[in-house]
């Protein structure tokens, strides 16, 4: 059975990426799901594919449902549509747009065709994750939620020892220097 893989990117950001290995059998319900988890997003929104070409112009639509909007042509349904049957070149793209209101916009291109099935691994798997990714209703920070630990443990307050304006007479006081003192000790 072939494996697919894809390479998943941020549309502002190709730094950010995950890499997804899928069945060809799948359908693109399956890789919605695992695009989802891979950036740590919840699947409360809408979302649709778009097939795609080497300059990331959309084409026909694979959709979660039928959306109150005008369609150029039928859309094809995620649940219904396996991967393989949009498969038309070895570098096929594809566009995914989740939660049409804040609008984020992933770049999806096969990387890797694979005959080689591991049986081991729960297919679609993430296989690599590359750059700390967006967060969904808000700013990701580089310690996630082990700020406010750090924060609670060494208590960053401008109150505590070592946190004081610029130019307080108590600071400069400690940091002067005895000239007449030094030479003699040395």
């Amino acid at each position: 059975m072939a494996i697919l893989k894809f390479r998943v990117y941020l549309e502002e950001d190709d730094a950010v990426y995950r890499d997804i290995a899928i069945k060809h059998t799948q359908t693109f319900v399956h890789l919605h799901y695992a695009i989802l988890k891979s950036f740590e997003f919840d699947s409360k929104h809408a979302a649709t594919f778009f097939r795609s070409n080497e300059n990331w112009q959309r084409g026909r639509e694979i959709t979660f449902e039928k959306y109150d909007k005008e369609y150029v042509a039928p859309p094809l349904f995620m649940e219904e549509t396996p991967i393989s049957n949009e498969i038309k070149n070895t570098n096929q793209k594809f566009i995914y747009q989740y939660d049409f209101e804040k609008n984020w916009v992933f770049l999806v291109e096969l990387i890797n065709v694979s005959k080689e099935e591991n049986a081991k691994l729960e297919y679609p798997v993430i296989t690599r994750k590359e750059g700390i990714g967006p967060q969904q209703y808000g700013i990701k920070s580089l310690l996630g939620d082990k700020f406010t630990d750090i924060e609670e443990k060494y208590d960053l307050t401008e109150t505590a020892s070592g946190f004081g304006e610029e130019g307080d007479e108590e600071n400069d006081a400690e940091e002067s220097f005895d000239d007449d003192n030094t030479d003699d000790e040395l």
